[in-house]
């Protein structure tokens, strides 16, 4: 790909698509403050990556029953939550090279790119496994555990007419989302507004259209920025859901994750990675611009083949 108007600055090693999206989800993203990307993974590559947070969450709990209360790591991950229906696993990107490859997937970084609206550097990785919670009345109306992850005034900004957020998601379900599967809640439009969160979550509440659920085949990505307010959806049925997420910021932004990549894995970081998942200090977010009339960038873009790293233990 030639270094065009949208290509970041010193980061052509590294192709990824731009545009990654086509114009009508771009637009989408721009009136709800989310798009739904079906077919971002094949299924051999959901497989794989569904495989690896399977026995990360073996091996954690493993680790919890021989530590007892102590804190734990496996291979750099820990247990952020732990209940019989729900655990999120955090700070996975060491914990096995098919995770690495998927925050490193050039089209979902592109994806990130585009509504940033900058050159992206990893911030987070982490994944939900979940069921059906046994003690909740699906009798009731359901509620959400709504929130934003950065306020409108501070993490956002308009170029050429478009929305930008500075803290974007990537979340792509692993297993099949119907109705009843647990997807992802947002209330939609609330991206841009900057009005108190709890006052639009009681809108929200009140015309129950504004809430809109994912439902997609697994393998499927969710791309939103931090501004809209989303919640994990409410599980109904008797099937298990799960979601590895990558949050991507600007190069000169911090990681939030829980945990620091170590010595090892930096060193073995193929130099066109490195500023995707170690950022650097200069205050320069590689601007990238699109218009609604800039075609989507075809090609094939698979995971990277990412080989296996000494890593933490």
């Amino acid at each position: 790909m030639a270094e065009a108007a949208g290509a970041a600055p010193d980061a052509v090693e590294f192709r990824r698509p731009f545009p990654a999206l086509t114009a009508e989800q771009r637009l989408h993203l721009e009136v709800y403050g989310y798009v739904v990307v079906p077919g971002t993974l094949s299924l051999d590559e959901t497989g794989c990556i569904l495989e690896a947070l399977q026995r990360l969450k073996r091996d954690l709990l493993a680790a919890r029953d021989r530590s007892g209360d102590a804190p734990v790591r496996v291979r750099g991950a820990n247990l952020l939550k732990e209940e019989p229906h729900h655990v999120y696993l955090g700070a996975i990107v060491e914990a096995d090279p098919v995770i690495a490859a998927y925050a490193s997937h050039p089209r979902l970084v592109g994806m990130a790119e585009e509504l940033m609206g900058s050159e992206a550097r990893i911030v987070e990785v982490n994944a939900h496994v979940n069921r059906r919670d046994p003690d909740q009345d699906l009798s009731a109306p359901a509620t959400f555990g709504f929130h934003r992850g950065t306020d409108v005034p501070f993490g956002t900004h308009r170029d050429g007419g478009l929305f930008h957020c500075t803290f974007v998601k990537t979340l792509t379900n692993l297993t099949e989302l119907g109705p009843d599967d647990g997807g992802t809640t947002v209330i939609a439009g609330s991206h841009k507004l900057a009005q108190p969160a709890e006052e639009l979550i009681a809108c929200a509440y009140r015309d129950r259209s504004l809430i809109h659920q994912v439902v997609a085949p697994a393998g499927s990505t969710l791309l939103f920025g931090e501004t809209l307010i989303h919640a994990t959806g409410q599980v109904r049925s008797d099937r298990e859901r799960a979601i590895v997420i990558c949050g991507y910021a600007p190069t000169m932004y911090q990681s939030w994750d829980d945990g620091e990549l170590s010595d090892a894995f930096v060193a073995d970081l193929p130099d066109r990675y490195r500023r995707l998942f170690l950022g650097r200090r200069h205050w320069n977010r590689g601007a990238r611009r699109r218009s609604l009339a800039d075609p989507v960038e075809e090609g094939t873009f698979p995971l990277p083949d990412w080989p296996a790293k000494r890593g933490k233990s």
